[in-house]
This record gives C-alpha cells, sequence and structure tokens, in this order.
C-alpha cells in the first residue's frame, strides 16, 4: 500500500501537479497575493500575543 507521502510525490509528478505547482508559483509572485499573505500572518502573530 502507498504511503500518503508516495501518493503526494506521484501526484506532483503528474502533468496535473506540475500545472498546480506552476500556478501556485505564478500567485506566489502577484504582489496582491503576497499582501493578503502578510495581513494574514500578521493577524496569526497579533492573536498569540
Amino acid at each position: 500500500m502507498a504511503t500518503l507521502m508516495d501518493r503526494v510525490r506521484a501526484y506532483l509528478r503528474s502533468p496535473k501537479g506540475r500545472q498546480n505547482i506552476d500556478k501556485a508559483k505564478r500567485m506566489a509572485q502577484d504582489p496582491g497575493t503576497q499582501q493578503k499573505l502578510r495581513r494574514f500572518l500578521d493577524r496569526l502573530r497579533s492573536r498569540r500575543h
């Protein structure tokens, strides 16, 4: 039986997985997405204190 990590690796090597990786990389480069992530992380950090 394949472990979860084996299944994830197989997915990431598949055409659909590579497509999703490329999409995530493009989204990470977007300034709007970066700003949303910074705001989200700031909210998380402020809740811990």
